[in-house]
């Protein structure tokens, strides 16, 4: 589903990524970790070109993404995105959030669209909530919404980019439980997070990153128990203390 070759990517003179490789295979979960600043989030946005990289070649479901790709809004269509901050738009409510995208996008009839809608904010939990304004849920309310809004659309993978980094402590399991329902629908997903009880309980895949690199690859099993890179187990015993 997702193939990254050899992906190199600038900030001006700094490299946020450097010779970047990476499969990931239809209804796979990754995980990917490591310290601030590694280059988590910047792998995970040039997939849907949200950053554009320098080097190396990335091909989302058969379809390589670069200068050239005339056809990125389609691309783009097939993939859910995810950020630690809603992205709500404030000034509609959550239906109405819900159905923006199918029917601007995907040219859905809005009587379709809400249908759509209420089926995946009853997935996430918060049917109750469709007629209310973002700014009348809680922070964990108003991420499920995002990820009921990223499903709307029905994309073939989704991409969460620290998604409970924001959340109150006592809201992040709420949407990690909708996340871990999500893995078990098959669907294809790439997770930069650091919560590693949510990594061990749904990854195919975990990946360590540090200053722009892929330090290391592994199943969860092997990962957490006999990681091989000497920097990867330092930041676990991190990690997992807390």
């Amino acid at each position: 589903m997702i193939e990254i070759r050899g992906l190199g990517m600038y900030f001006g003179k700094f490299q946020a990524l450097s010779n970047v490789s990476l499969s990931v295979e239809a209804g796979e979960k990754v995980v990917i970790c490591g310290p601030s600043g590694s280059g988590k989030s910047t792998l995970i946005r040039c997939i849907n070109r949200l950053e554009e990289h320098s080097s190396g070649q990335l091909f989302v479901d058969g379809v390589e993404i670069g200068e050239e790709t005339r056809n990125i809004r389609n691309v783009r269509m097939e993939i859910g995105m995810v950020f630690q901050q809603f992205n709500l738009f404030p000034h509609l409510t959550v239906l109405d959030n819900l159905t923006v995208g199918p029917v601007r996008v995907r040219k859905m009839s809005r009587r379709d669209a809400e249908r759509r809608a209420r089926k995946y904010l009853q997935r996430v939990h918060i049917p109750e909530q469709a007629d209310k304004y973002p700014s009348q849920l809680s922070g964990g309310q108003q991420q499920r919404v995002a990820i009921a809004r990223s499903l709307c659309m029905e994309p073939k993978i989704m991409l969460f980019d620290e998604p409970t980094s924001a959340l109150d402590p006592e809201m992040i399991n709420e949407v990690l439980d909708v996340m871990v329902e999500l893995a078990s629908t098959g669907m294809t997903m790439i997770c930069v997070t650091h919560e590693m009880g949510f990594a061990r309980k749904v990854a195919d895949k975990m990946v360590f990153m540090e200053e722009g690199e892929i330090i290391e690859t592994a199943p969860p099993e092997e990962f957490f128990n006999h990681p091989r890179s000497k920097r990867c187990q330092m930041f676990l015993d991190k990690v997992l203390e807390h």
